[in-house]
């Protein structure tokens, strides 16, 4: 993380392209950080992976669930990011019924990587992914972070305190 400004990186994404056709009417597009961050108000959460446990029962669904307060505070987009590939990330969000929060998948780890949030998790068979954290991020700078506790290769629990969507929210709206 340089200067407080998100990672300048290319996102591997894909969209619905109903002239495709056929069960996976996608098509490749790249999203680039000025597309995503760029005179926009971004809340943005990672976290470890699709499907698993925290991450589906309580960190994107809280979010979700609290989606409209972050509109009324004036945020632009919230965004959920973890190290999968677009096509799992298109697939948890389907399950989950996910409608609002944005789905960025970060399949190479770029971003994740150059925030400096990626961590082994090979304890759990993972591989490499992200440490679960939030961001508030206005025009590309980043005013506010929530780091869980315990940052480490191969952490034995889960640290699920601060990257929440209600302490997200209380910090917004200290701002207001």
């Amino acid at each position: 993380m340089i200067d407080n400004k998100v990672p300048n990186v290319t996102f591997k994404t894909r969209v619905r392209d109903e002239s495709v056709g056929g069960e996976n009417p996608f098509v490749w597009k790249d999203l680039t950080t000025d597309e995503i961050f760029k005179g926009k108000k971004i809340v943005l959460f990672a976290l470890p992976g699709a499907f698993t446990p925290t991450c589906s029962s309580t960190h994107l669904p809280g979010y979700e669930e609290k989606y409209d307060q972050f509109k009324e505070l004036g945020v632009d987009e919230v965004i959920c990011l973890s190290v999968n590939d677009a096509f799992v990330m298109y697939k948890w969000g389907k399950d989950l019924g996910v409608n609002k929060v944005f789905l960025l998948p970060d399949g190479n780890a770029d971003f994740t990587r150059k925030m400096g949030m990626l961590v082994k998790k090979e304890n759990l068979g993972f591989g490499m992914r992200s440490w679960r954290y939030s961001m508030y991020v206005e025009d590309g700078e980043i005013k506010k972070m929530f780091v869980e506790p315990g940052y480490s290769d191969n952490c034995e629990t889960d640290p699920f305190e601060v990257s929440d969507a209600d302490t997200m929210l209380s910090y917004l709206k200290g701002q207001n």
